[in-house]
């Protein structure tokens, strides 16, 4: 199978001087070591936790791109040109891109079975021609499966799953999330009902409780409507939902997550204690909706913890055994379950476009952004 010899990667780099760049470098393809394939990237999508390896804190009022094509660069100086955050990255050229979906054109001896494989892949360094990984780090698919179909089958998938894994294994019976009309939230949305797992989803507007009313949801909040309080204690004392999945991050939204869970257990206590409940309420922040501090007032009792979520780190705690269950359903159930919407396309390049880059930071609901690479 014939393939070019050399790579085309995006790179992204943050300078001692506080400015953020975003270019094409082109390279030799490496050697491939045994177990490794190389895929040739057909689609890639762009995920909010790519957004910041992409562009850092970069103020794109800043923006500005120079040269076409492959040589095209895209420079914005970094908010405040604050470079503090960001130090230990100065002067990395980092490749960008969590997961994407491609086809095998090279392989080591040991795995040559997987030439002309369409996989689906996780594990960074997606926006480039070619990725070389392990092929057990590749989920096959079929053949004619579209390239959009096979993209986003990690990310988000896995999440989702992660998080009703993460309930189970922590003794929890029921769940909360916030910004749950989102791609990854609809997903949850379908996992608990097949499961028979209750969950309360919290959104923004009565467009999005529509959205998941129409999925089926039973338990949909908006956060906008002037009794939000007293709905989300209903929902959270129905459904005795005791851990809960916190998109948003900053703000107020998880010590509002803690005083409903709090209230929802009094409601069944028949004592009174200076310390309030004794039942852990958990809250896991798993995104950056919003990236101002998170504020705790701690008027939640004495049993409740606030940690951060990421998948990688769950996959790595569960092992093995739990990795390819859970990889398994995402094969079973690509295109229902862990079906995803794709709003617009764009090439690689675009990625160095001040406009295009300025629609994804936007974060809207149902606009999501696939890649799609040369001859795709």
């Amino acid at each position: 199978m014939s393939f070019e010899d050399t790579d085309l990667i995006l790179r992204s780099e943050i300078s001692a001087e506080g400015t953020l760049e975003l270019r094409m470098e082109e390279k030799p393809l490496p050697a491939l070591a045994p177990g490794e394939v190389r895929v040739r990237m057909e689609a890639a999508p762009v995920n909010p936790s790519d957004m910041g390896l992409l562009l850092a804190s970069a103020d794109l009022s800043t923006a500005s791109r120079t040269g076409s094509g492959n040589s095209a660069r895209m420079s914005a100086e970094l908010l405040n040109k604050k470079v503090r955050p960001f130090a230990r990255r100065i002067g990395l050229a980092l490749p960008v891109g969590n997961e994407g979906t491609g086809t095998v054109v090279d392989a080591a001896p040991d795995v040559a079975g997987m030439l002309g494989r369409k996989v689906s892949m996780f594990g960074g360094a997606m926006y480039a021609r070619y990725r070389t990984i392990a092929a057990r780090d590749c989920l096959i698919m079929p053949a004619d499966v579209p390239a959009a179909q096979r993209a986003s089958l990690f990310v988000n998938p896995l999440t989702a799953l992660a998080m009703v894994e993460t309930m189970r294994m922590e003794g929890h019976s029921a769940l909360a999330h916030t910004a749950a009309a989102s791609s990854l939230g609809q997903m949850l949305v379908k996992i608990c009902q097949a499961d028979g797992v209750d969950l309360v989803n919290i959104v923004r507007g009565e467009q999005q409780v529509a959205a998941l009313n129409a999925l089926g949801a039973r338990h949909v909040v908006d956060s906008w409507a002037p009794d939000f309080s007293e709905q989300l204690r209903n929902a959270i004392a129905e459904t005795r939902a005791t851990i809960a999945f916190d998109a948003i991050g900053g703000g107020r939204m998880t010590n509002i997550l803690l005083q409903a869970m709090e209230a929802s257990e009094l409601r069944f206590s028949s004592s009174y204690s200076l310390y309030g409940s004794d039942v852990l309420k958990q809250v896991y922040i798993y995104g950056a909706l919003d990236l101002g501090e998170t504020d705790l007032d701690r008027s939640y009792g004495y049993a409740w913890s606030v940690s951060a979520f990421l998948v990688t780190n769950f996959l790595k705690r569960a092992g093995e055994d739990v990795r390819t269950r859970l990889l398994s359903r995402i094969s079973d159930e690509y295109d229902s379950t862990f079906a995803t919407h794709f709003s617009r396309q764009i090439r690689l390049t675009d990625l160095l476009e001040p406009d295009v880059l300025a629609g994804l930071i936007q974060k809207k609901t149902g606009d999501k952004y696939l890649i799609l690479f040369d001859d795709n």
